[in-house]
């Protein structure tokens, strides 16, 4: 089900992101910063290329949802998400908010997740059964996220403001300079971010609250019930950014980013036929 859940999530993705892609890889070349696999790259790929490498991301993409071919199409879809997504980001601003999906298709990319709930199994009239090959990738699905969480928290306390950004103070700022941007650039910003900024102690609640779901992210590992703990708590924290500053961190607030730390798998148990 993750196959199917996260790929669906990526392959829409892809889709909706295509025309720009396709508008970036034409901009003017003195914009290109190549970041990731793309730094391989002296200069920009031929528009044409780029079309071709984002209508093989779809293609593959889908093959890897439908689980068709899939020790052919899991590789080939994860690595052509990473290129994809890599070149989009070598022009003008760096976006983060995908990186884990990304990571998340290809550990999906390497494993048997074609072996179930997928063409390849009606092909195969066989089903699979309960193997530790396939408890790892959900493990370290949910790993590259707590991990990924942790650095965004390493990346606050190792900025300037150190320790002092529990105190809310700066996420206070951070919030009041966003409203004002909002406000002159397109002349709204959130209502919410003016009915909380006097509200200190408010900021200094989410600022620890923060803190403490992503530097403590790798301890909820621990144990099912304190993942599972973790995972509505750091959703809500991203409804709470939605609400208060209007930025939407989409793969989080579609949840899809914490199946893996459920076992959706036993929602849907395929059986072999009897006779």
């Amino acid at each position: 089900m993750l196959r199917i859940a996260i790929g669906g999530y990526a392959l829409w993705y892809v889709w909706t992101r295509r025309l720009l892609i396709g508008k970036l890889a034409r901009e003017d070349v003195a914009l290109f910063e190549p970041v990731g696999p793309i730094r391989l790259l002296s200069e920009p790929l031929d528009p044409a290329v780029v079309d071709a490498m984002v209508v093989a991301t779809w293609v593959s993409g889908a093959a890897f949802v439908l689980g068709l071919l899939y020790r052919v199409s899991g590789p080939l879809f994860a690595s052509a998400l990473l290129l994809t997504l890599s070149y989009r980001n070598s022009w003008g601003m760096v976006f983060h908010s995908h990186d884990l999906l990304v990571l998340h298709v290809l550990v999906l990319g390497v494993a048997r997740a074609g072996d179930a709930m997928s063409v390849d199994a009606l092909l195969r009239r066989s089903s699979a059964g309960e193997s530790i090959r396939y408890g790892w990738p959900i493990a370290l699905i949910c790993a590259v996220t707590a991990a990924g969480y942790f650095l965004c928290g390493v990346a606050k306390v190792a900025g300037p403001s150190g320790w002092a950004w529990a105190g809310g103070e700066i996420m206070r700022e951070q919030v009041a300079t966003d409203a004002v941007r909002k406000h002159v650039l397109t002349g709204a910003a959130m209502p919410m971010a003016y009915s909380l900024y006097g509200r200190t102690w408010l900021f200094t609640l989410l600022g620890v609250a923060t803190l403490v779901l992503e530097l403590g992210a790798p301890l909820f590992l621990a144990g099912r019930r304190v993942l599972k703990l973790w995972a509505v708590s750091t959703w809500l924290m991203h409804c709470g950014i939605l609400v208060i500053m209007g930025i939407s961190f989409r793969y989080q607030l579609s949840f899809l980013i914490f199946l893996p730390c459920f076992r959706v798998e036993r929602l849907l148990i395929w059986r072999k036929p009897t006779a």
